[in-house]
This record gives C-alpha cells, sequence and structure tokens, in this order.
C-alpha cells in the first residue's frame, strides 16, 4: 500500500496557486453491517462492494480529469484492494493513520484530506457518516452516497456517476457556488449550550438507552424533528412525510409530536428495511427555518439514528433548523448542467 506523505505548508500554497484540482472520498468499512441486519430486513453491504463502487467513483472523478484523488486506509483494505490494478494508480494517494475503529477514523479522514487541499469529498456511508463530515468541516463540497442502512440523507446512484459529477465540481468545470446548495441542519441546543447538529432526524424518545443500536419502537417516540420529511424514504422521514411532505430543498421543516396507541391518527411507515410499525400522532407542524422550538424532557435524544444523549427532567432542549450545512452536489443536476453548457464535449469552458 503506497502510503502517502504530507505536503509542506508552502507546497499547499503553490499547488493552490496553480489550482490542481483534489478530490477526498471517505469510506465507512462499518456502513451496511450492524444489527439492523437481524432486527429488519436490511441487506449487507460487503466489503468487496464497497471496493468496487470505490474503484468506479475514482475512475468516473479521472475522466473528468482530476488532478489527485485522496483515500485513507481502514481495516478491511477497501480503498487499496480498489485502486491496486489502475492504470492511473499514480494519481491516487492513501493517507496511513492509526485506527480507531470509531468515528474519529471519519474525522481523522477529512481532516487531513482537508489539509491536503481537499475542498470537495465523496462520503459512502449513512446518515451518520455524513452527519461526522458536516460536523467536521460544515463548508464542505459533499456527495453523499448510500451504503448503509434508513438512510435518507445518502443517495443511491451508480457510481460512475457519482464519480463523474463530483469530478466536475472538483476541477472547477462547474462552480459549486453556481450549481450546488447548502443543506439543511438540526442544531440542538441544552441548557443554552450548542451540542450536537442533525442532518435529517433529532429524535426524544422515552424508555430508551444510549448507544442502542435497535430500530426505533413505534411506543418509545415522543416528538421529531425533521429537515426532510419524504413519504418514499424510510425511518422517521416518512412520518413526516405521510403528513407534511418537505424535501430537500424545501424552506421548512417538520415537527411531530407523537402519542399513546389510543390517539385518532396514526401513520404505519417503514421504520427500518422491511420492519413496519404505527406511529400514533398527536400533532404535525412546520418548522420554520431560524425559529428556535422547545424540546419536551426527560427522555434520550438520538441525532440521525444515534441515540446519544439522556435528558433529564431540569434540562432545556432547544432545535433550530437553518440552512448552513456542507454543500450538497446532486449528479443528476451537475451531469444536466454540464451538458447544457457543452463540457461534456472536448473544448469545454468552466460556469
Amino acid at each position: 500500500m503506497s502510503t502517502w506523505q504530507p505536503l509542506h505548508k508552502q507546497q499547499l500554497g503553490t499547488h493552490r496557486e496553480n489550482l490542481l484540482s483534489y478530490l477526498g472520498i471517505i469510506v465507512n468499512p462499518m456502513s451496511g453491517r450492524d444489527v439492523r441486519r437481524v432486527a429488519a430486513k436490511a441487506s449487507t453491504s460487503t466489503h468487496h462492494e464497497k471496493s468496487q463502487l470505490v474503484k468506479r467513483l475514482v475512475l468516473g472523478a479521472l475522466e473528468q480529469r482530476v488532478d489527485r484523488i485522496y483515500l485513507a486506509n481502514e481495516p478491511f483494505r477497501i480503498n487499496e484492494r480498489a485502486i491496486e490494478n489502475l492504470q492511473q494508480r499514480d494519481k491516487v494517494e492513501i493517507f496511513d493513520f492509526p485506527i480507531s475503529h470509531s468515528d474519529q477514523d471519519t474525522v481523522h479522514m477529512v481532516n487531513l484530506m482537508w489539509d491536503a487541499g481537499c475542498r470537495t469529498f465523496i462520503v459512502l456511508g449513512g446518515d451518520g457518516t455524513n452527519r461526522v463530515v458536516a460536523k467536521t468541516k460544515p463548508d464542505a463540497i459533499i456527495l453523499p452516497l448510500s451504503t448503509g442502512t434508513n438512510n435518507v440523507f445518502p443517495l443511491l446512484m451508480e457510481a460512475s456517476v457519482a464519480g463523474a459529477a463530483a469530478g466536475l465540481v472538483a476541477t472547477r468545470k462547474l462552480k459549486h457556488e453556481n450549481h450546488c446548495f447548502r443543506c439543511k441542519q438540526i442544531h440542538i441546543s441544552i441548557n443554552g449550550i450548542l451540542k450536537d447538529i442533525a442532518l435529517i432526524d433529532t429524535v426524544l424518545l422515552k424508555d430508551d438507552m444510549v448507544g442502542n443500536l435497535l430500530p426505533f419502537a413505534p411506543d418509545k417516540l415522543c416528538q421529531i424533528f425533521l429537515t426532510r420529511a419524504e413519504p418514499a424514504s424510510i425511518g422517521m422521514s416518512p412520518i413526516g412525510g405521510y403528513l407534511i411532505p418537505c424535501n430537500i430543498t424545501d424552506d421548512f421543516g417538520v415537527m411531530i409530536s407523537c402519542g399513546e396507541q389510543n390517539q385518532t391518527r396514526s401513520v404505519r411507515v417503514p421504520l427500518s428495511a422491511g420492519l413496519y410499525g404505527e406511529v400514533p400522532i398527536i400533532s404535525a407542524s412546520e418548522m420554520a427555518l431560524g425559529q428556535t422550538y422547545l424540546c419536551p424532557v426527560p427522555g434520550i435524544l438520538a441525532f440521525d439514528g444515534d441515540r446519544s444523549i439522556e435528558l433529564g427532567v431540569d434540562d432545556t432542549v432547544e432545535v433550530t433548523i437553518r440552512k448552513d450545512g456542507p454543500w450538497i452536489i446532486l449528479p443528476d443536476k451537475i451531469l444536466s448542467a454540464a451538458a447544457q453548457h457543452g463540457l461534456l464535449a472536448s473544448g469545454g469552458e468552466s460556469r
């Protein structure tokens, strides 16, 4: 395996002045392999499948003449196998760093790639992986590609196409300011201190515990805050989507209060892959961007599916949705714009 050696700051500055293009590919080797394969009917994303995805992403990006692609080492050699026989192997570098088998590995990858000059990233993982990237570098430009479960944020798309779209942005053939958009984020403050963010949902659960990896049970749902409420999704998003649809670019969010089974209104949704549940509804309403909403206590607070904080009766929790997350690449829009501007034929100019 090739071990990347950090560039000196003087070298980095020279590279940026010459406008060389860099693309980082973040791979979560554990996405698509958790307990929901047992608790629900989710499929497994194998290491071989991820390796093939990475290979096609690299090839798609190189077709757009990206100068340098950065990967990182991980315990299953997914990235090493993806590029070991590529003719363009000299254009790909693999970072080598101590692995902690935690979210800190993703944080480390992003920071190393950012310091090397990357501003555009492809993220292979689920909502949780993308949340880590968003927390680490909220000004990043990302193309989220799904390899997990219960995903709303990342896309399901052929990797060759995704690599080409990211390459068009990384090379500045299409400027992200003109062709991408900043995603919505939920900001969560507890007792006046900002504690965390979520990309899709923040959920208050009762009678649960921090670290539990099982799908959310309908009778434990108390309050749901959503940046996206999409009927054609699974998890928490369709609970709002069946009532008040809200997509990735809408200038509002959705708030749901859940109640007891004797409530007159309910929705039956796929809470995980192939796992349906009846969720009793007390109320559903739009959330204005920038406005602060209170979350009831006590309970367990979960962010994008991860049960993270235990709240006491004396805690005050404030929730706000803002459009201040990473810039998002939508491949269909990027490639359509590139075709319209003649960038997919020889001699095209940046737009």
